[in-house]
C-alpha cells in the first residue's frame, strides 16, 4: 500500500519536547515539508532562538546554529555572507525576537539581508514561565501581568509583521496562523514563498505564525486554538503586509 501522508525527510524523527497542544510542531512539520519539496535540506543553515524552540537543532536534519538571546539575525547574517548559497534561515519565538532581539530583526530587515525568518508569536513568554511578552494582547494576564495588561502602563502590543513592512530591505513579509486545516494549508503556502524568494536573492523575508501556549495560557488545547481566532485575529490580521513581486505593501 501507498503511503500518502508521511514524516519530512528534513524533520528527524523523534519525540518532541514541546508541551500537548502547542503548535511548534506543526510549523516545524511546514518548514521540513518545503525543505523536501524545494529540495534544498541539503544547503539549508538553521539559527535556533533562546525559548521554547532552543532545542530546535534537534529536530531539522540540516545545519543549524545557536544563537545567543534574541540575536539570530545577526548571527544568520554572518552566515549568510560566509555561505552565499546556503539558505539560512532564523526561527524565533516573540519574547526572542521583538524583546531582547528587536533591534537585530529591524536592522537585518532594513538591510535587506537574503536571510528567513520564521517569526513564532504566541503572545507570551513560554519557556521561562509565561511573562507578558511584546505581543501580549491588552486585558491579557499573564505571570507578570496578573491583573491583564494594562496599555497605559505597559503599553501596546507590537505588530511585528505590519512594522517591518515599512522598511525598504524587505522583499516578503507575512502573517499567517496555523490554528485550522485551511490556515495550516495557507502558512505552508507563505514559507515556501519567503525560502523560493530567499533561493533568488531577491532579500530578506518574514513569516509571522501565530501559534498557541496552552500551558501559560491556562487553557486545553482546543480552547486554545479558539483563543487565536477569537482575539489573536482581530489584533493580529492574517495577510501578506509586502511582497515586492505582487507590489502587495509596496510604497505608492
Amino acid at each position: 500500500m501507498a503511503k500518502v501522508f508521511a514524516r519530512p525527510e528534513s524533520l528527524v524523527d523523534m519525540q518532541s519536547h514541546y508541551c500537548p497542544g502547542c503548535t511548534h510542531g506543526i510549523i516545524h512539520r511546514l518548514i521540513a515539508e518545503v525543505m523536501d519539496e524545494l529540495k534544498f535540506a541539503d544547503r539549508a543553515i538553521g539559527v535556533a532562538p533562546v525559548g521554547c524552540a532552543v532545542l530546535g537543532y534537534m529536530y531539522f536534519a540540516c545545519d543549524m546554529h545557536q544563537a545567543a538571546h534574541g540575536r539570530a539575525p545577526a548571527v544568520a547574517t554572518g552566515i549568510k555572507r560566509v555561505v552565499p548559497d546556503g539558505v539560512v534561515f532564523t526561527y524565533q519565538g516573540d519574547g526572542d525576537l521583538a524583546s531582547i532581539g528587536c533591534a537585530e530583526i529591524v536592522h537585518a530587515a532594513a538591510r535587506g539581508e537574503n536571510i528567513t525568518t520564521i517569526f513564532v508569536n504566541n503572545g507570551i513568554y513560554g519557556m521561562t514561565g509565561g511573562q507578558m511578552a511584546p505581543t501580549t494582547l491588552p486585558g491579557d494576564k499573564t505571570s507578570t501581568s496578573p491583573y491583564g495588561r494594562d496599555t497605559h502602563k505597559q503599553g501596546f502590543p507590537i505588530r511585528v509583521a505590519e512594522m517591518l513592512a515599512t522598511l525598504d530591505g524587505p522583499a516578503y513579509i507575512a502573517r499567517v496562523s496555523v490554528h485550522s486545516v485551511p490556515n495550516i494549508v495557507r502558512a505552508r503556502r507563505a514559507i515556501k514563498k519567503a525560502f523560493e524568494y530567499q533561493i533568488a536573492g531577491k532579500g530578506f523575508t518574514l513569516v509571522e505564525v501565530l501559534s498557541t501556549c496552552p500551558t501559560n495560557w491556562g487553557l486545553t488545547p482546543l480552547e486554545a486554538l479558539d483563543k487565536v481566532a477569537k482575539d489573536m485575529l482581530p489584533y493580529y490580521p492574517l495577510g501578506e503586509y509586502k511582497d515586492i513581486e505582487s507590489g502587495a505593501g509596496a510604497k505608492k
